[in-house]
């Protein structure tokens, strides 16, 4: 009986002394190779106990860079939380090369062009992203918009903040146009009025435009 006893508890130990080995073998490789490093930082990733968005594991034959997606940005800011309605003054155009201060009414029917400038509807307001449109009669309100060319600063002052636009350039386009008004990828300021400036009539054939890129705003 002891004989057999001793014989399993034999066993046990070789057993265990086996276990114990491979367990050893095991934390060898795994502590020479970048496995375990990578496990830290992708947890501690998970965990959120860092800022980073790349955590680089170097496997043990190559150089190879493992990126997790970065974090999404803010989403963007709301400057008119409530959209004006139509006719609503919504601001001023200081245009100071021909040291001119001109309101700007949300639309550009004849009653907004009437009393200033007009800002077409389906546009962007001042400031926000894409391209915001304006127009307004070339024997009112832009009479010496032709003074202003590239290089030029257009101000517009609305109740979301002052944002400064810089002319990138002037165009001249058939009256029926529509590229004035197509989207932008970035903050852009068009301004729109008929030509020629000495036109005399309604139905002028041409329109004058400045396109102008935001600069900064407060």
């Amino acid at each position: 009986m002891n004989k057999k006893r001793t014989k399993k508890n034999g066993r046990k130990k070789i057993i265990l002394s086996a276990l114990a080995l491979s367990m050893i073998v095991f934390g060898l490789w795994f502590s020479s190779t970048n496995a375990a490093s990578f496990l830290k930082g992708y947890m501690i990733f998970k965990s959120g106990q860092v800022d980073e968005v790349e955590v680089i594991a170097k496997t043990a034959s190559s150089n190879e860079t493992i990126s997790l997606p970065e974090q999404e940005d803010d989403a963007e800011e709301i400057l008119y939380p409530v959209r004006p309605e139509k006719g609503e003054n919504i601001g001023n155009l200081l245009i100071p090369k021909i040291e001119a201060t001109l309101p700007i009414f949300h639309g550009s029917d004849e009653d907004e062009l009437a009393k200033g400038v007009g800002h077409f509807a389906d546009s962007v307001l001042p400031g926000e992203n894409d391209n915001s449109v304006l127009s307004g009669h070339m024997d009112t309100v832009f009479r010496r918009l032709g003074e202003v060319g590239k290089g030029d600063l257009l101000t517009v002052e609305t109740s979301a903040g002052t944002f400064t636009y810089k002319v990138r350039k002037t165009r001249i386009v058939d009256a029926d146009d529509r590229t004035v008004i197509v989207p932008k990828p970035k903050a852009t300021l068009t301004v729109s009025t008929c030509y020629p400036f000495d036109f005399i009539g309604s139905d002028a054939p041409e329109r004058f435009i400045l396109i102008a890129d935001l600069v900064s705003k407060e």
